[in-house]
């Protein structure tokens, strides 16, 4: 996580002053809890909220820990400095660190999940305008990255959306998933805590109680919720590198938007080059780097050790922030890419008619010829386009044994670009609706 690749509203998320606000809001819902249900008094769950708009210091609480080597023991000293030490003496009663932190974890993560969820639905709202847009612009598609068949811009924008509102269902499921909390006690017992505080810190901080919790929450469920940012990281990659292929000189059907002012090489004043969505491909990397570490993690002594802990640390806010960043950066490459209708036909028109071989593949097979025939017939003809630069329709219609079979007018019926589009509205029906 560094400042280049971040945006405020995500890494305000991480800062260790909003992990301590979510701490003392934890412990101070469930002093509430346990003053209703007779456990503490209710002047000393009162007294808490008192630092409900003190700003931490984090400093103090480092300084703290030094001492101590336990972080939530050096938050609680702090707190009570600020509350007095006889105020403060039934705060955590019942409780283990974990449960303030897993709890504070997985709230982190679910904001987090909103702030991505919002990230994706402009990521999608791009894609579908740019798709209606060049519903109907014709390019070649390609796969090999050779030429194939006729398709259009619009079907390349449609399916990435489609791709990428996939990605968003698994994030909302992923963000359902991990807003659990916890507040179970040693080793998840509920021995020295009643269920009833768990419910009401759970609905206070926004989450749903652990079914059943160790120490801990849960692993299985991180697990998810990271895998899942892996694959939007690399959905997004997939968009990236199509658009980084369109850029190519010698393809140049799309590029990205070149500023005023904008240099593209240090040595070479004529370049501009695909810097974004090669950053973009660079960052998918770094997202899916915490995919591994994350299904490690699942796996604990016990009801609890904390070799996730150092993993988690890391790979929270960095996960996070970093596709955060890349999500509206990706937006952004989406809503002002350049293309290029003209140069698409040119390209489509490479190799002259070449890829309308398969039409007159069918039509030689509907007009009684074997497959096999058929196939060599057009092959034939097709090698003449690849080797020599003729042109196919005209080497078609010279091949008597193509003729026998077909008439001129039937040859010339097999190259309409119509034939390919013909589908289009039925396809962006199925994935706009």
């Amino acid at each position: 996580m560094i400042p280049r690749y971040s945006r405020p509203e995500m890494t305000a998320i991480w800062d260790p002053a909003t992990k301590f606000r979510i701490w003392f809001e934890i412990e101070a819902h469930a002093g509430d809890a346990m003053a209703d249900l007779g456990v503490i008094p209710r002047e000393n769950a009162d007294a808490v909220w008192k630092a409900k708009d003190v700003e931490f210091d984090v400093a103090r609480i480092d300084e703290i820990e030094a001492v101590t080597k336990h972080d939530v023991i050096a938050f609680l000293t702090h707190l009570a400095e600020h509350v007095g030490s006889e105020q403060a003496r039934f705060v955590h009663q019942g409780m283990t660190s974990s449960d303030v932190l897993d709890t504070t974890f997985n709230v982190q993560l679910t904001r987090a999940a909103d702030i991505l969820i919002s990230d994706m639905e402009r990521v999608l709202a791009a894609l579908k305008a740019r798709a209606l847009e060049h519903k109907d612009t014709v390019r070649i598609g390609r796969s090999h990255g050779i030429h194939a068949e006729p398709t259009t811009m619009g079907l390349t924008f449609a399916r990435f959306y489609a791709e990428m509102d996939r990605g968003l269902a698994r994030l909302r499921a992923a963000r359902e998933e991990i807003a659990t909390g916890a507040l179970s006690g040693a080793v998840g017992t509920f021995a020295n805590i009643d269920p009833a505080v768990e419910e009401h810190v759970c609905a206070k901080m926004g989450l749903k109680p652990e079914p059943i919790s160790t120490q801990v929450i849960p692993r299985d469920r991180h697990a998810m919720f990271f895998a899942t940012l892996g694959v939007i990281a690399s959905s997004m990659e997939n968009i990236a590198t199509e658009i980084r292929h369109m850029q190519r000189t010698e393809v140049l059907e799309a590029e990205e938007f070149f500023s005023k002012g904008q240099k593209g090489s240090s040595a070479m004043p004529h370049k501009r080059n695909p810097v974004l969505t090669e950053n973009l491909t660079g960052l998918a990397r770094l997202v899916r780097m915490s995919v591994v570490p994350a299904m490690e993690n699942v796996t604990l002594w016990h009801e609890r050790d904390i070799s996730h802990s150092s993993v988690e640390r890391a790979i929270g806010p960095d996960t996070t922030v970093t596709l955060d960043f890349a999500l509206n950066r990706l937006a952004g490459v989406i809503e002002k890419l350049v293309i290029y209708p003209e140069t698409m036909l040119n390209n489509m028109n490479k190799f002259r008619g070449l890829v309308m071989s398969q039409r007159v593949l069918l039509a030689l097979t509907q007009a009684g010829v074997s497959r096999e025939d058929a196939y060599r017939l057009v092959q034939r003809n097709a090698m003449k386009v690849w080797e020599q630069g003729k042109d196919f329709k005209t080497e078609l219609l010279a091949d008597p044994e193509v003729t026998a079979a077909l008439t001129p007018a039937q040859i010339e019926e097999k190259f309409d670009l119509g034939y390919h589009t013909k589908h289009v509205d039925t396809i962006f029906a199925r994935v706009f609706g």
